[in-house]
């Protein structure tokens, strides 16, 4: 992933490496990417060959099955009541991942206030696992992550955090693409 791309567009209290490890855990590399599941089951769709092709698919699946969209698989219609609501950006790669890391560095604060918010770089890999999982599934602890209250509190850039696995995997990982 490309740094200018992610110091422009990521959520700024996540440090790089994570949101590059964030996106190679869960996210795809095709902006226009829908992933619709209903019942735990993928459910194949044409690959939209445009934003509004995507956003159409979107639309015409949120509100009947776990829609995902971007390069962060950002869950589509998470707090909305109509699928009009759906902003179309969510297709546009910098705002998707904007979007998508700073949901993530929300869930991120979640499972670490449920750690009791350790500061040792050697917890944080278990931290950031935890994270991912919520993300994929949407629950941690029985919370609904994506619209649970975010507890606030120190993020991810401070400390040493960032450090440990997140920041060298991602380090060795960015130059060997």
């Amino acid at each position: 992933m490309d740094p200018a791309f992610i110091k422009e567009c990521a959520d700024p209290t996540l440090k790089p490496a994570i949101v590059e490890q964030f996106v190679s855990a869960v996210g795809s590399g095709d902006p226009l990417a829908v992933t619709v599941k209903s019942g735990g089951r993928l459910i194949l769709i044409p690959k939209p060959k445009t934003p509004d092709e995507a956003m159409g698919i979107v639309r015409q699946y949120v509100g009947q099955a776990v829609v995902r969209v971007g390069v962060t698989q950002l869950p589509a219609g998470v707090g909305v009541k109509d699928s009009s609501e759906i902003a179309s950006d969510l297709v546009e790669p910098c705002e998707n991942l904007r979007k998508g890391s700073a949901m993530f560095a929300k869930i991120l604060r979640i499972v670490r206030k449920w750690y009791g918010n350790p500061t040792s770089a050697e917890v944080f890999p278990q931290i950031f696992d935890d994270a991912v999982y919520a993300w994929n599934t949407g629950q941690f602890e029985g919370q609904g992550v994506f619209q649970g209250e975010d507890p606030g509190g120190r993020s991810s850039r401070g400390g040493q955090q960032g450090e440990g696995r997140g920041g060298r995997a991602c380090r060795a990982r960015a130059g060997s693409k």
